[in-house]
Protein backbone atom coordinates (compact mmCIF):
# COMPACT_ATOMS: atom_id res chain seq x y z
CA UNK A 1 0.00 0.00 0.00
CA UNK A 2 1.09 3.39 -1.01
CA UNK A 3 1.71 6.28 1.48
CA UNK A 4 1.46 9.84 0.87
CA UNK A 5 5.33 11.48 1.83
CA UNK A 6 4.20 14.64 0.59
CA UNK A 7 0.82 16.61 0.52
CA UNK A 8 0.65 19.52 -1.94
CA UNK A 9 -3.28 21.72 -0.63
CA UNK A 10 -4.18 24.63 -3.14
CA UNK A 11 -0.43 25.61 -3.26
CA UNK A 12 0.26 29.31 -5.53
CA UNK A 13 3.50 30.63 -5.62
CA UNK A 14 3.88 34.25 -5.94
CA UNK A 15 7.50 35.81 -6.64
CA UNK A 16 6.08 39.39 -6.53
CA UNK A 17 3.45 40.50 -9.00
CA UNK A 18 4.57 37.30 -10.81
CA UNK A 19 2.24 34.11 -10.27
CA UNK A 20 4.49 30.86 -10.93
CA UNK A 21 2.38 28.14 -9.43
CA UNK A 22 -1.78 28.39 -9.35
CA UNK A 23 -3.55 26.54 -6.85
CA UNK A 24 -1.73 22.81 -7.28
CA UNK A 25 -2.57 20.15 -5.21
CA UNK A 26 -1.24 16.56 -5.42
CA UNK A 27 -0.12 13.91 -3.32
CA UNK A 28 3.68 12.43 -3.57
CA UNK A 29 3.95 8.84 -2.42
CA UNK A 30 6.77 7.28 -0.35
CA UNK A 31 9.20 5.30 -2.31
CA UNK A 32 8.36 6.06 -5.40
CA UNK A 33 9.80 8.02 -8.15
CA UNK A 34 7.24 10.92 -9.25
CA UNK A 35 8.46 13.42 -12.51
CA UNK A 36 7.46 17.05 -12.94
CA UNK A 37 7.14 17.66 -16.56
CA UNK A 38 6.42 20.73 -18.86
CA UNK A 39 7.56 23.20 -21.32
CA UNK A 40 9.97 25.90 -19.90
CA UNK A 41 8.71 28.13 -17.65
CA UNK A 42 5.61 26.59 -16.35
CA UNK A 43 6.43 26.41 -12.76
CA UNK A 44 8.20 22.53 -12.64
CA UNK A 45 11.37 24.17 -10.35
CA UNK A 46 9.14 26.61 -8.45
CA UNK A 47 7.05 23.61 -7.21
CA UNK A 48 10.04 21.38 -6.76
CA UNK A 49 11.99 24.23 -4.35
CA UNK A 50 9.00 24.71 -2.60
CA UNK A 51 9.20 20.90 -0.75
CA UNK A 52 12.34 22.48 1.06
CA UNK A 53 11.47 26.03 1.16
CA UNK A 54 14.82 27.21 -1.00
CA UNK A 55 11.97 30.02 -2.94
CA UNK A 56 12.56 31.06 0.13
CA UNK A 57 15.72 32.59 -0.94
CA UNK A 58 14.12 34.29 -3.63
CA UNK A 59 13.22 37.98 -2.97
CA UNK A 60 9.46 38.54 -2.96
CA UNK A 61 8.27 35.07 -3.18
CA UNK A 62 4.75 34.15 -1.33
CA UNK A 63 3.14 30.74 -1.04
CA UNK A 64 -0.44 30.31 -0.49
CA UNK A 65 -1.93 26.96 0.82
CA UNK A 66 -0.66 24.35 2.27
CA UNK A 67 2.75 21.25 1.98
CA UNK A 68 2.59 18.57 4.59
CA UNK A 69 5.71 15.95 4.85
CA UNK A 70 5.01 13.11 6.87
CA UNK A 71 1.62 15.34 8.18
CA UNK A 72 3.59 18.20 9.00
CA UNK A 73 2.77 21.50 7.64
CA UNK A 74 6.32 22.42 6.44
CA UNK A 75 5.64 25.99 6.14
CA UNK A 76 4.55 26.95 9.55
CA UNK A 77 6.78 29.57 11.51
CA UNK A 78 8.40 27.38 13.90
CA UNK A 79 9.73 24.67 11.36
CA UNK A 80 13.43 24.66 11.03
CA UNK A 81 14.23 25.54 7.79
CA UNK A 82 17.99 23.62 8.40
CA UNK A 83 16.35 20.61 9.51
CA UNK A 84 13.75 20.64 6.73
CA UNK A 85 16.82 20.99 4.57
CA UNK A 86 18.82 18.03 5.59
CA UNK A 87 15.28 15.99 5.51
CA UNK A 88 14.91 17.12 1.89
CA UNK A 89 17.99 17.11 0.04
CA UNK A 90 18.08 18.92 -3.26
CA UNK A 91 20.30 18.27 -6.24
CA UNK A 92 20.50 20.89 -9.34
CA UNK A 93 20.96 20.91 -12.73
CA UNK A 94 25.16 21.30 -12.60
CA UNK A 95 27.07 19.31 -9.98
CA UNK A 96 27.67 22.52 -6.89
CA UNK A 97 30.49 21.21 -5.34
CA UNK A 98 32.53 22.61 -2.63
CA UNK A 99 36.00 23.65 -3.90
CA UNK A 100 37.63 21.16 -1.39
CA UNK A 101 38.66 17.65 -1.87
CA UNK A 102 36.23 14.95 -2.21
CA UNK A 103 36.50 13.75 1.00
CA UNK A 104 35.86 17.57 2.75
CA UNK A 105 32.88 17.31 0.52
CA UNK A 106 31.74 14.09 1.70
CA UNK A 107 32.31 14.82 5.53
CA UNK A 108 30.53 18.26 5.75
CA UNK A 109 27.16 17.06 6.10
CA UNK A 110 28.36 14.49 8.96
CA UNK A 111 30.60 17.00 10.65
CA UNK A 112 28.49 19.93 10.97
CA UNK A 113 25.76 17.25 12.42
CA UNK A 114 28.66 16.87 15.45
CA UNK A 115 29.80 13.44 13.58
CA UNK A 116 33.95 13.77 14.70
CA UNK A 117 35.01 10.17 14.98
CA UNK A 118 36.82 9.40 11.24
CA UNK A 119 35.62 5.99 11.24
CA UNK A 120 32.16 6.44 11.59
CA UNK A 121 32.41 9.20 9.23
CA UNK A 122 34.35 6.79 6.70
CA UNK A 123 31.48 4.67 7.36
CA UNK A 124 28.80 7.13 6.49
CA UNK A 125 30.49 8.52 3.18
CA UNK A 126 31.33 4.98 2.19
CA UNK A 127 27.85 3.59 2.79
CA UNK A 128 26.44 6.84 0.45
CA UNK A 129 28.94 6.69 -2.36
CA UNK A 130 28.21 2.68 -2.40
CA UNK A 131 24.46 3.59 -2.73
CA UNK A 132 25.21 6.19 -5.23
CA UNK A 133 27.46 3.92 -7.13
CA UNK A 134 30.48 5.78 -7.62
CA UNK A 135 32.69 4.62 -3.83
CA UNK A 136 35.06 2.20 -6.23
CA UNK A 137 35.64 5.11 -8.74
CA UNK A 138 36.70 7.17 -6.17
CA UNK A 139 38.27 5.63 -3.16
CA UNK A 140 41.61 5.82 -4.34
CA UNK A 141 41.06 9.39 -4.73
CA UNK A 142 39.80 10.84 -1.97
CA UNK A 143 42.17 13.43 -1.39
CA UNK A 144 41.80 14.83 -5.31
CA UNK A 145 39.62 18.09 -6.27
CA UNK A 146 36.36 16.63 -7.42
CA UNK A 147 36.32 19.04 -10.61
CA UNK A 148 38.68 16.54 -11.62
CA UNK A 149 36.11 14.15 -11.85
CA UNK A 150 34.12 13.68 -15.13
CA UNK A 151 30.46 15.34 -15.12
CA UNK A 152 28.68 12.22 -14.47
CA UNK A 153 31.03 11.47 -11.32
CA UNK A 154 30.25 14.90 -10.60
CA UNK A 155 26.70 14.26 -10.35
CA UNK A 156 26.96 11.05 -8.57
CA UNK A 157 29.39 12.47 -5.92
CA UNK A 158 26.58 15.47 -5.66
CA UNK A 159 23.79 12.70 -4.71
CA UNK A 160 26.31 11.14 -2.19
CA UNK A 161 27.10 14.17 -0.67
CA UNK A 162 23.26 14.18 -0.16
CA UNK A 163 23.18 11.11 0.87
CA UNK A 164 25.59 11.61 3.57
CA UNK A 165 23.14 13.99 5.55
CA UNK A 166 20.36 11.10 6.26
CA UNK A 167 17.82 12.34 4.38
CA UNK A 168 14.12 11.08 3.44
CA UNK A 169 13.64 12.82 0.19
CA UNK A 170 15.62 13.53 -2.46
CA UNK A 171 15.03 16.77 -5.01
CA UNK A 172 16.71 16.28 -8.20
CA UNK A 173 16.61 18.94 -10.85
CA UNK A 174 17.18 17.92 -14.07
CA UNK A 175 19.58 15.75 -12.79
CA UNK A 176 21.37 14.60 -16.30
CA UNK A 177 20.29 17.66 -18.91
CA UNK A 178 24.09 18.15 -18.97
CA UNK A 179 25.48 14.61 -19.32
CA UNK A 180 26.20 12.37 -22.17
CA UNK A 181 24.38 9.04 -22.80
CA UNK A 182 26.35 7.28 -20.81
CA UNK A 183 26.23 9.09 -17.68
CA UNK A 184 22.58 9.43 -17.94
CA UNK A 185 22.11 5.79 -18.30
CA UNK A 186 24.33 5.38 -14.98
CA UNK A 187 21.85 8.53 -13.17
CA UNK A 188 18.58 6.91 -14.25
CA UNK A 189 20.19 3.38 -12.69
CA UNK A 190 20.68 5.48 -9.43
CA UNK A 191 17.42 6.82 -9.34
CA UNK A 192 15.92 3.65 -9.64
CA UNK A 193 18.39 1.83 -6.80
CA UNK A 194 17.91 4.49 -4.76
CA UNK A 195 13.76 4.94 -4.40
CA UNK A 196 14.36 1.43 -2.56
CA UNK A 197 15.02 3.69 0.11
CA UNK A 198 13.77 7.28 -0.76
CA UNK A 199 11.11 9.25 -2.09
CA UNK A 200 12.64 11.09 -4.75
CA UNK A 201 10.88 13.93 -7.08
CA UNK A 202 12.44 14.89 -10.53
CA UNK A 203 11.98 17.80 -12.94
CA UNK A 204 12.89 17.08 -16.41
CA UNK A 205 12.56 18.07 -19.68
CA UNK A 206 13.25 14.38 -21.41
CA UNK A 207 10.20 12.97 -21.35
CA UNK A 208 11.77 9.82 -22.69
CA UNK A 209 13.81 9.57 -19.58
CA UNK A 210 10.26 10.50 -17.82
CA UNK A 211 8.97 6.90 -19.39
CA UNK A 212 11.82 5.25 -17.95
CA UNK A 213 12.48 6.31 -14.46
CA UNK A 214 8.90 7.49 -12.95
CA UNK A 215 6.08 5.80 -10.87
CA UNK A 216 4.05 9.06 -11.50
CA UNK A 217 4.30 11.94 -13.52
CA UNK A 218 2.61 15.28 -12.95
CA UNK A 219 2.84 17.54 -16.08
CA UNK A 220 2.35 21.56 -15.50
CA UNK A 221 1.75 24.18 -17.85
CA UNK A 222 1.49 28.02 -17.13
CA UNK A 223 1.64 27.19 -13.53
CA UNK A 224 -1.08 24.47 -13.50
CA UNK A 225 -1.44 21.54 -12.97
CA UNK A 226 -2.57 19.68 -15.89
CA UNK A 227 -2.67 15.71 -15.45
CA UNK A 228 -1.21 14.00 -12.81
CA UNK A 229 -1.33 10.00 -12.77
CA UNK A 230 0.67 6.77 -13.44
CA UNK A 231 3.18 7.33 -15.58
CA UNK A 232 1.67 4.06 -17.56
CA UNK A 233 -1.75 6.14 -18.20
CA UNK A 234 0.02 9.25 -19.11
CA UNK A 235 1.77 7.68 -22.03
CA UNK A 236 -0.80 5.41 -23.37
CA UNK A 237 -3.64 7.44 -22.32
CA UNK A 238 -4.01 10.29 -21.18
CA UNK A 239 -6.73 11.86 -19.66
CA UNK A 240 -6.29 14.97 -21.22
CA UNK A 241 -5.25 16.57 -24.75
CA UNK A 242 -2.76 19.12 -23.66
CA UNK A 243 -0.85 16.15 -21.89
CA UNK A 244 -1.13 14.32 -25.09
CA UNK A 245 0.00 17.00 -27.29
CA UNK A 246 2.79 17.67 -24.90
CA UNK A 247 4.33 14.33 -24.64
CA UNK A 248 3.60 13.68 -27.94
CA UNK A 249 6.42 16.48 -29.13
CA UNK A 250 2.98 18.69 -30.12
CA UNK A 251 4.22 21.61 -28.15
CA UNK A 252 6.84 22.51 -25.46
Amino acid sequence: MKETKIKIKNVSVYFGYLQALNNITLDIYDKRVTSIIGPSGCGKTSLLKSFNRMNELIKGFKLKGQIFIDDTDIYKKNIDVINLRKLVGMVFQQANLFPKSIYENLTFAPSINGIKDKTRLNEIIENACTLSGIWDEIKDRLKDNPYNLSAGQQQRLCIARLLTADPDILLLDEPASALDPISTNKIEELIYELKKKYTIVVVTHNMQQAARISDYIAFLYMGQLIEYDKTSKIFTNPANKQTEDYITGRFG
